[in-house]
């Protein structure tokens, strides 16, 4: 079934109204007609089920069938630092990782980031990346969009790790064991995974991290790419948690 993110205000007891860019999805693209079903999320950990009453071009009017509690969060918290990346990798990790259940996003630039942008590009980037995790939320059936934040520098980045109860830094020169770490980090810690250029970090960026809080840590014998490591460790980390099937820590 068709989903769609709603804001909170956009929502009665028993009505809900669809506006902006996803009005065009449900009339031209799905063709949806009065008394079509579609699934609605309040990002705030509820499903609506609801019945098409009528659209017009600016906004669709729907009955509330039925309200459900949203199902497609991870019950915990993982947000990813990757940096920028040629080409249309970053945009890959962006919409895999909204699948795999990543809860924010924060792109940055390090010592070997190839990719320059400079304010307007990056505004106009940030847009666009947030429909992307929009889109790929709907899609996988999440119960919130993830946050893509705006483009910050390796110092900013740094500043951000006090937030976390866990900062886990992906070296590919060496580090600690994924699931060492993770036998030591408790259900309810809020994670960040950072993840460097193709290049990879400096030894001063790992250095600078690991004073800043990080555990410095390895995925194996194998070099990952950019776009890959990001991926694997969110696959790594809820599957040790119980998210995908495995068994919980």
């Amino acid at each position: 079934m068709q989903r769609y993110f709603v804001d909170s205000t956009q929502i009665g007891p028993d009505w809900l109204t669809v506006r902006g860019d996803d009005v065009h999805h449900i009339k031209n693209v799905m063709r949806m007609r009065a008394g079509d079903r579609l699934l609605c999320c309040d990002s705030k950990g509820t499903d609506y089920l609801a019945e098409l009453e009528s659209v017009s071009e600016g906004e669709a009017q729907c009955r509330i069938l039925e309200t459900l509690p949203s199902r497609g969060e991870p019950r915990i918290r993982v947000d990813v630092a990757a940096s920028l990346t040629k080409g249309d990798k970053w945009e890959w990790v962006l919409q895999k990782g909204t699948e795999l259940g990543a809860a924010s996003f924060l792109p940055f630039t390090s010592a070997r980031t190839v990719v320059k942008l400079d304010g307007k590009k990056a505004s106009k980037k940030k847009e666009r990346w947030q429909r992307i995790a929009k889109e790929a939320a709907e899609q996988s059936q999440r119960g919130q969009i993830p946050r893509v934040e705006t483009v910050m520098d390796w110092r900013s980045l740094l500043e951000r790790f006090h937030a976390y109860d866990r900062v886990l830094f992906a070296y590919e020169k060496g580090g600690r064991p994924l699931g060492e770490v993770l036998q030591e980090t408790a259900a309810g810690d809020a994670m960040l995974v950072v993840i460097g250029p193709e290049g990879g970090f400096t030894e001063t960026e790992k250095n600078e991290a690991v004073a800043a809080g990080a555990v410095s840590i390895h995925l194996g014998p194998r070099i990952l790419r950019a776009e890959t490591a990001p991926l694997a460790l969110l696959s790594c980390i809820h599957y040790s948690y119980g998210e995908m099937g495995g068994e919980p820590l």
